[in-house]
């Protein structure tokens, strides 16, 4: 048998709440990682600690991402998730005492290495747990969690956003920290019946643990035992070996079209704002967020549909998208009206290339080394994206957006080559056969 068994399980209501958990737990890490470009309004401060402040977010969430990866790989999907739930209760409290624009890096930077670690474990994870006919748009749907978490953020700010003075500075700041600690506390729930990955447990060899899990996780039932026998004789090695060539091939791609993701959405939703229209940064997060977050259930056709496909379209789509928005930018500028019906549009296309290739970015590597390797791709990607908040901050308003469509063309190319030569992970095919082991 060469799919996993566990995979073809159905979906449960234990499932749900891992399903859940995760949707709130990219939530959180988006909400987290959306509050610099709020709290640079809570301190008075010069524009260079304010592009300090946005790159803060990036630089401690690869740290995140980076450590988790490897620790998930040696320890556990599970105990990672828990342990970076510690992490945001702590940044969370720390927050209430923010102050200053020390205190709130502090809190940012703890938030952060959670989000990191989430954001990684949770992609991983989403894979090796939702039943295989449901993996797809299982996972597209717990990534566009990502955008309900920027949504609610600028929604928070936006109607706290009509008090004035240091008051309304405190009830704000009060109102973010008070939120995230109520998540930890719901994620803490959810995760308690959530079993180790059935895969991770099997290539480590823990057969006797393996088999415990998913006795307690399916039923002490014949059903479970005969799962438990077909996972360990069905997760054997690929019958074909991948090549070196290949897996470099592979990670020099997923390292493209994230970085093109990062790079394009950070300088849409985050930076813009802060570089133009100062005073819309949670109009403009709003709209992006929620848009996409909108646009993002389209991801529920996502195992009927090549992945192949869905990620080169999504990016030629955005590219487009930008390009226009570039060469508009005299029209557009004496009427905002045309500038919100294209940034809603460029967000919802936006949004299913994000899905696509975070949704990818975390399938096409083995089961030991999951973890790992695809925060090898996002530490490098999202690191990527730092240099660019300093590089565009003294742009014109078209160059900034000339140079974002050529960070989406790259993306494209990068997508264009994976459609010619990259391995097919979508169609409703399982973890095993997207990550090449059978």
């Amino acid at each position: 048998m060469n799919v996993d068994r566990v995979s073809e399980t159905r979906w449960t209501q234990k499932t749900t709440w891992i399903f859940i958990s995760f949707v709130l737990g990219l939530a959180l890490e988006s909400y987290v990682f959306s509050l610099a470009s709020i709290a640079i309004y809570w301190v008075a401060m010069p524009k260079a600690l304010g592009e300090l402040l946005l790159a803060w977010a990036p630089i401690w969430l690869i740290i995140g991402i980076i450590l988790a990866g490897p620790f998930s790989d040696k320890y556990g999907r599970k105990v990672t998730l828990f342990a970076t739930l510690a992490l945001y209760a702590i940044g969370g409290i720390v927050l209430f005492f923010g102050t200053s624009y020390i205190v709130i890096l502090v809190s940012l930077a703890i938030m952060l290495l959670a989000g990191g670690g989430e954001m990684n474990s949770i992609m991983v994870a989403s894979h090796e747990l939702m039943p295989r006919k449901h993996r797809g748009k299982a996972t597209m749907m717990i990534i566009n969690g990502i955008n309900f978490g920027g949504t609610v953020l600028a929604v928070l700010a936006l109607t706290t956003a009509a008090l004035k003075g240091t008051a309304a500075v405190d009830v704000q700041r009060n109102v973010v920290a008070i939120a995230v600690l109520v998540v930890v506390a719901i994620l803490f729930a959810t995760r308690v019946t959530m079993p180790e990955s059935f895969l991770w447990l099997h290539k480590k060899g823990r057969t006797a643990e393996l088999e415990k899990t998913i006795k307690s996780y399916f039923g002490p039932e014949v059903y479970a035992d005969a799962i438990a026998k077909e996972t360990i004789e069905s997760a054997k090695p690929a019958h074909v070996k991948t090549s070196t060539a290949y897996v470099w091939f592979t990670m020099i791609i997923m390292i493209i079209v994230s970085a093109a993701n990062t790079i394009g959405f950070g300088l849409m939703a985050y930076a813009m704002a802060f570089a133009f229209f100062p005073h819309l940064q949670p109009t403009i997060l709003a709209i992006f967020e929620g848009a996409g977050f909108i646009i993002g259930f389209v991801g529920l056709i996502a195992d009927v549909v090549s992945r192949k496909k869905f990620l080169f379209w999504s990016f030629v789509g955005t590219f487009v998208l930008t390009a226009i928005v570039g060469l508009t930018t005299k029209v557009w500028q004496h009427d905002m009206s045309l500038f919100w019906v294209l940034l809603v549009v460029l967000a919802g296309i936006n949004s299913l290339c994000y899905l696509t290739s975070d949704t990818l970015k975390a399938e096409v590597w083995p089961t030991l080394h999951r973890g790992t390797l695809t925060a090898v791709a996002r530490f490098v990607s999202i690191g990527l994206y730092i240099p660019t908040i300093y590089i565009t901050a003294n742009m014109s308003t078209s160059h900034y957006f000339y140079f974002n469509a050529a960070i989406w063309l790259v993306g494209t190319l990068a997508a264009g080559a994976w459609l010619i030569w990259g391995r097919e992970t979508g169609s409703g095919l399982s973890i095993e056969v997207a990550s090449g082991e059978s």
